[in-house]
């Protein structure tokens, strides 16, 4: 039985724009969601508390890029996808998500014995029970992601998301410290699997086969090394801060760190909802990757850098309305982040780039590089503090826009001068919406009195010269947003 037609090329355009759209619905909605939660429990919560579950997370990362083994991708890229694939795929999900819970789970007294804390198990152990349910509902999303069919992901995630807010909320309030925040993680993973269940189409495979998994695992094996080698490098910081430095500094770096996330949240995440589906189907339809990606930097980069210059300039508002007073330390640690990220922004998608190419071994590498470069980043500059080990991750994130454009030009033909063409009006938009409030803030600096007030005029203003900007440059970014605004018009005419 035939899986549904991909689209036709007439519409792929708008299939994207479609998907995107309802990608960043999902995705703000979690964040709403989740900044509701941090304000909370960042006032009930001690910054320990958060390292220990930032900690035992890291682990529960890890063991997610084993788990997924590249699962997503492979259904996402293959050019023909069949039930037989499907099967095979799901059979293979299973086999290493539970070998991966039994490792969590095992792993857990070691854990909390090499940081010191008891806690850092207890998380494990309840993370580790999502691993048993996942692939139910991870096969099915991947396949919505294909058809880039975004509906039942939105639907599935808001729930999702509702429940996992209400249970972190509601256990925090009745002082379960740490463990509301893994309960809630797993709260949340449960509905996504029954959701995923609900809306799976009634003719789409049910059952794991062995047909053809040798082609799933060949995938895999490259696909994984490389997400687990990106987790890694993610998660280093915890890992090294946290056995070095105590729970509480990895808390202090984990809420500098949590204004990046918010950023990644806002953009990247329902970019690379979007952006694996998009590049395989430019190379399947025109045999090249190279222009799609350099429209995606450019995109990226003209949203992303003028608003984590605002994000680094105003991070003492931010920090301080979300997560109140006891975590100002970690301002100037967010700041230095937020330059760490800007950089990033330049090769973020190259590694979705060489996998819808097929080149999973090359991206492999390429993490591998990456993660090494953060790891050595963090080591020689862990001994001067927190703001040392910052500025150890932007020396990392800039050799790895050199490595990683190495590789793409090797694979895609892809120029770094040719990159730097791409990204230039974005750093013309940044300096246009970023310099003036970097003025003000010379003249009037922002301070305890005035946080709120900087807040508001701050976000109203990089907002408003955002706009003007991007038609003033005439930057390709501008097309997008005065296309949705017709369509709100249109709407609203109606």
């Amino acid at each position: 039985m035939g899986l549904p037609h991909e689209p036709s090329r007439g519409a792929a355009v708008t299939d994207v724009r479609r998907s995107f759209l309802l990608s960043l619905a999902d995705n703000y909605l979690a964040i709403v969601l989740q900044l509701a939660s941090t304000v909370i429990i960042a006032r009930l919560l001690t910054p320990a508390e958060v390292g220990v579950f930032a900690i035992a997370t890291v682990f529960s990362a890890l063991a997610s890029s084993f788990r997924d083994f590249g699962m997503a991708e492979y259904l996402i890229q293959a050019r023909e996808l069949s039930h037989e694939k499907i099967r095979a795929a799901l059979s293979m999900n299973i086999l290493v998500s539970w070998a991966m819970a039994m490792t969590l789970f095992l792993a857990a007294p070691a854990a909390a014995v090499f940081y010191r804390e008891e806690g850092v198990g207890q998380v494990m152990r309840v993370l580790a029970l999502s691993f048993l349910i996942v692939p139910f509902g991870a096969v099915v999303q991947s396949w919505f992601r294909r058809e880039l069919n975004y509906k039942p992901i939105v639907i599935t995630n808001a729930l999702s998301s509702i429940t996992a807010f209400a249970v972190a909320v509601t256990l925090a309030l009745l002082g379960h410290g740490y463990m509301s925040l893994a309960w809630s993680a797993f709260a949340g993973i449960v509905v996504t699997v029954l959701g995923s269940t609900y809306f799976r189409p009634h003719d789409f495979p049910r059952w794991p086969g062995v047909k053809g998994i040798g082609e799933v695992f060949h995938f895999g094996k490259f696909a994984t090394g490389m997400y687990v080698l990106h987790q890694l490098g993610r998660g280093a910081p915890e890992l090294i801060i946290g056995r070095v430095s105590g729970v509480a500094d990895v808390g202090i770096f984990s809420r500098a760190n949590g204004l990046v996330e918010l950023f990644r949240r806002l953009l990247l995440r329902p970019v690379f909802q979007v952006c694996l589906p998009y590049f395989a189907k430019a190379e399947r339809e025109q045999g090249t990757i190279a222009p799609s990606y350099l429209l995606s930097v450019s995109l990226i980069t003209a949203v992303g850098w003028p608003f984590l210059g605002i994000f680094a300039l105003t991070s003492f508002a931010i920090i301080r309305i979300i997560y109140g007073t006891q975590w100002l330390d970690a301002v100037p640690i967010a700041r230095v982040l937020c330059l760490a990220c800007a950089i990033e922004l330049t090769f973020v998608l190259s590694r979705e780039a060489l996998l819808a190419g097929g080149a999973a071994r090359r991206a492999s590498v390429l993490q591998f590089q990456i993660a090494a470069l953060q790891v050595g980043g963090l080591l020689l500059a862990i001994p001067y503090g927190l703001l040392g080990a910052s500025w150890g991750l932007v020396l990392a994130t800039a050799g790895g826009l050199l490595v990683s454009h190495r590789h793409l030009s090797q694979a895609i033909d892809l120029k770094l001068s040719v990159l730097a063409r791409a990204c230039a009006p974005s750093l013309l938009l940044t300096v246009w919406t970023v310099g003036p409030l970097a003025a003000a803030a010379l003249v009037v600096p922002i301070v305890e009195s005035n946080f709120v007030v900087w807040a508001i005029v701050g976000a109203t203003a990089c907002v408003s010269l955002w706009l003007v900007g991007i038609r003033l440059l005439k930057h390709a970014l501008w097309a997008e947003v005065d296309r949705l605004i017709a369509k709100v018009m249109r709407r609203r005419a109606a």
